[in-house]
């Protein structure tokens, strides 16, 4: 039986998009932007959990556990701002643009995926959750100069504003991984709705 590698996300507003591809296109006019690898803009999504390769099978006991973690919640906005860096500006290895919510209505999505995870015999991711957008990931061969090249982007974009966009739904991607990138593929979205 073959395997696939999965992730559960939440997909990205068109107005969201066109502020990220605007971000990047600034970001790509800095000194030094060879050292960063970007991620295609319509590649990025908010990843809840990534799931590793799972077989076909597993794809299929999600759908329910995802529909269960959209019942009862209703929409909720979260506002995608500022730039940072994993792990930190001396030896960064990726760049991010990030998302709040003080509602804590993301945090409770996330943590209930977690927990339905759990219950089908996945690992449990043991960081916190650190809501963000992968805008790129720092070459291998890259040395020290991508630590200047990071702390000039965030210089200039660490308070970027790039909006508010309502979350309305969850989804279930597949990713296969192309000498051209990965694909992504949309296995199953679970609507957040309130209930009755």
């Amino acid at each position: 039986m073959s395997t696939f590698r999965a992730f559960i996300a939440i997909d990205l507003s068109s107005e969201i998009r066109a502020q990220i591809e605007a971000l990047v296109g600034r970001v790509r006019r800095i000194p030094g932007q060879g050292c960063m690898r970007f991620v295609p803009v319509s590649g990025i999504h908010l990843t809840l959990k990534f799931l590793g390769e799972i077989p076909p099978g597993m794809a299929d006991s999600l759908h329910p556990a995802l529909d269960r973690v959209a019942a009862a919640r209703p929409p909720f906005t979260v506002r995608v701002r500022g730039a940072g860096c994993f792990p930190d500006h001396g030896r960064p290895r990726v760049l991010w643009v990030g998302l709040e919510e003080p509602q804590g209505a993301l945090a409770g999505v996330q943590r209930a995926i977690e927990l339905e995870c759990a219950g089908l015999g996945m690992p449990v991711e043991d960081r916190s959750f650190s809501p963000h957008l992968t805008l790129g990931r720092v070459r291998r061969e890259a040395g020290a100069e991508a630590a200047s090249f990071v702390r000039a982007v965030l210089d200039r974009e660490q308070a970027v504003e790039l909006g508010v966009m309502t979350v309305d739904s969850v989804h279930l991607f597949r990713s296969d991984l192309r000498p051209t990138g990965a694909e992504y593929q949309r296995l199953h979205s679970a609507v957040l709705e309130p209930g009755p």
